[in-house]
């Protein structure tokens, strides 16, 4: 009979058996001829070989991705660049590996280079991240300056909106003085400023004028300078204030206005997904604000923005920042916010000089949980508690406030919220497991904050979003040797947060009232300095993160932790147009007429022995294979067997042969773009 088989829509990397020189004997292992092919794991599937997940190279270098693979049978690829371009790399038909190579990068070749390889047996893909290791780009914002007196001022920034890749270690601060006749030289004031403020308290005459500026410096080199702060005259100082909470105001949004007809805009302070903050002053009063403008270009984004403005309405707090006005138009959503000048906490506490201790710590807690408590008793949910949205009020002391309220939800009776987005390390499992949230959502949060703060490490950070995210629905944690030198009080406070069954964590009032809340005041608590270089570390790595990039959705974080090895091909949904036709393309250019690439040996064997014959076939579609002796068709018996596989060896045997079966044997492989034939003689000898 005819031996036929066919393989649909399939695709593989071939690589070639070495066939044995010499006769196949009864009794030797058939394995020995396809010992290559087998020892893949997986009938067609391409395995990539010691695959590379990331390349750095610095900005005009060259850039070479090389991804290795095996498999069985034909393939092609492609390398796909951030979901949508074709890039071409070098990747003969039927090779097992593909190169691209892009002589000078520049900033718009970084992101995610996917290739696809498909076989015979589906399409497979393997991403490499390509990013570029440069200078940082400069300072988002020019220094403003605070706390002016008769001999010293405060300055503070924001970082760039790009580290270069690398993560920024220091600034260097920069000052001309206005009163020399060489007005135009600027003095370096320090070049291992490690915030984002800094104070000034050497080099000011009391009726000077003076601007500055900053740079950032990464382990590449120095950026651009920031553009330059206002001229600064320190006669216009006074003596040093107290900072002052500002009466709280109950506004009515202006519809007819635009905010620049009552406020200066200034610098940018910084960017998110929702759109960008500015520092303004009211043109009447001088009072400095922060002013938030949403990008809206959709109902729905109107919608949140609206709703957060609303929201912020509400919170009348001294630990969470006021909202002081808002204006709406058709062109325009802006949210005008009360100014803090202090930076992030967590920058502030690494500084050399900032005293960092376990009671110091008990302080920044209690002042969270306060705030959030105020926010509970409202049913409000923050649902963003993080690091980055704990901020000082000032840039020398220990008040802070709680800042962003774009993800924060207010809880209605009877209707069960469900979330799917927020910061990966922070999330409670509720959130990942798209469960209803709660009020102890937020102290899940608030665990984790605590625990960094105490000890600079992060308690469920994995190597990948998608590995944090499942230590997080396991509640998998444990404390490390930072914990050495902590107190049982904080860990046992840190223990009755991070509790996966949100039912069964603190409250904020039953958080309060915790031992280590209360003990924070007594003589015998030890004032040792906590070791600040794991939480440097924690900051250069979230910076590494941000690059100027909000809040990312979990549904999209999910869905980036993709398979090296996975089969599964990429929806339309997920391709650029462009893309999906390369992808679908490589189908096409696997189609070729049949070929033999190790044919049959002639045979000379006696009667009773086994005998086999094997080849290997290639082609796509599969061909169609037929064994012939003497020009007629083979038909298989109890000892005729054929024996065809998937990685295109096919083997007849022949049992207990007779003098009649002496012959030509000739295979036969066709398919719709040709045919192929190869043969071989058997003498079978009394």
């Amino acid at each position: 009979s005819l031996y036929l088989q066919k393989w649909y829509g399939c695709l593989v990397v071939c690589v070639h058996i070495v066939m044995v020189s010499r006769p196949v004997h009864d009794g030797l292992n058939l394995s020995i001829l396809s010992s290559s092919f087998l020892s893949l794991s997986g009938h067609g599937v391409v395995k990539f070989l010691d695959p590379v997940d990331k390349v750095q190279v610095r900005l005009g270098e060259r850039a070479q991705l090389y991804c290795s693979f095996r498999s069985l049978g034909p393939t092609a690829s492609c390398w796909i660049h951030d979901q949508e371009k074709v890039r071409k790399g070098s990747h003969p038909l039927n090779s097992n590996h593909n190169i691209l190579t892009i002589s000078e990068v520049l900033p718009v070749d970084t992101g995610r280079y996917s290739l696809f390889v498909r076989n015979h047996r589906g399409t497979f893909q393997h991403t490499i991240m390509l990013s570029i290791r440069d200078r940082p780009e400069r300072p988002a914002s020019c220094p403003f300056v605070s706390q002016l007196t008769p001999s010293s001022l405060v300055l503070s920034w924001c970082g760039p909106s790009y580290d270069g890749g690398s993560p920024v270690m220091d600034y260097v601060v920069e000052m001309q003085n206005l009163d020399q006749s060489e007005s135009g030289d600027w003095n370096e004031l320090t070049s291992q400023c490690k915030d984002t403020t800094y104070r000034v308290t050497s080099g000011l005459h009391p009726q000077g004028e003076y601007r500055f500026r900053v740079r950032a410096c990464n382990a590449i080199g120095v950026s651009e300078p920031s553009e330059e702060s206002d001229c600064i005259s320190m006669e216009t100082a006074g003596e040093p204030q107290e900072e002052e909470t500002p009466p709280y105001v109950d506004f009515i949004i202006d519809t007819t206005h635009k905010v620049k007809d009552h406020y200066n805009i200034h610098e940018k302070l910084g960017v998110g997904k929702f759109g960008q903050v500015f520092r303004l002053t009211h043109k009447e009063t001088s009072r400095v604000c922060a002013g938030k403008f949403y990008r809206a270009p959709g109902s729905k984004e109107k919608e949140a923005a609206r709703g957060e403005i609303e929201l912020m309405k509400q919170l009348h707090h001294p630990k969470l920042v006021q909202c002081l006005g808002a204006y709406i138009s058709r062109s325009e959503i802006a949210m005008i916010m009360e100014y803090v000048a202090g930076g992030e906490l967590f920058e502030r506490i690494v500084a050399e000089n900032f005293e960092h201790t376990e009671p110091t710590s008990v302080q920044y807690m209690r002042q969270i949980l306060e705030g959030v408590q105020y926010m509970h008793h409202k049913s409000i949910i923050h649902l963003d508690l993080k690091p980055e949205n704990i901020v000082c009020v000032n840039s020398t002391g220990t008040l802070i406030k709680i800042i962003d309220f774009g993800l924060a939800r207010k809880l209605e009776p009877g209707k069960p919220l469900r979330v799917m987005q927020g910061t990966p390390e922070f999330v409670a499992p509720e959130v990942i497991n798209y469960e209803p949230v709660a009020l102890p959502t937020d102290m899940w949060s608030i665990g984790v904050i605590c625990y960094i703060l105490l000890s600079g490490e992060s308690p469920f950070q994995g190597s990948t979003d998608a590995e944090t995210l499942a230590l997080i629905t396991a509640a998998s944690w444990e404390f490390d040797t930072e914990f050495d030198d902590i107190t049982d009080e904080a860990k046992d406070f840190i223990c009755k947060l991070l509790k996966k069954e949100k039912g069964a964590r603190m409250s904020c009032e039953q958080a309060l009232s915790h031992p280590w809340m209360l003990s924070s005041s007594l003589s015998h608590r030890g004032t040792k300095n906590l070791n600040k270089d794991k939480m440097k570390r924690f900051l250069a790595r979230q910076r590494w993160k941000k690059t100027g990039k909000a809040v990312l959705a979990l549904k999209r974080m999910t869905n980036l932790s993709h398979r090296s090895d996975g089969a599964d091909s990429p929806s339309n949904t997920e391709l650029g147009t462009e893309a999906c036709q390369a992808v679908r393309s490589l189908e096409q250019q696997l189609r070729s007429e049949p070929s033999f690439p190790q044919t049959p040996h002639d045979l000379t064997e006696p009667c009773g022995a086994n005998v086999h014959m094997a080849c290997v076939i290639e082609g796509y579609p599969e061909p169609e294979v037929v064994w012939l002796l003497n020009d007629e068709p083979l038909e298989e018996t109890e000892r005729v067997q054929i024996e065809y596989k998937e990685d295109g060896l096919c083997i007849l045997t022949l049992s207990c042969i007779q003098l009649e079966d002496s012959g030509i044997y000739e295979c036969h492989a066709s398919n719709y773009l040709g045919e192929a034939l190869c043969s071989a003689r058997l003498t079978v000898h009394r």
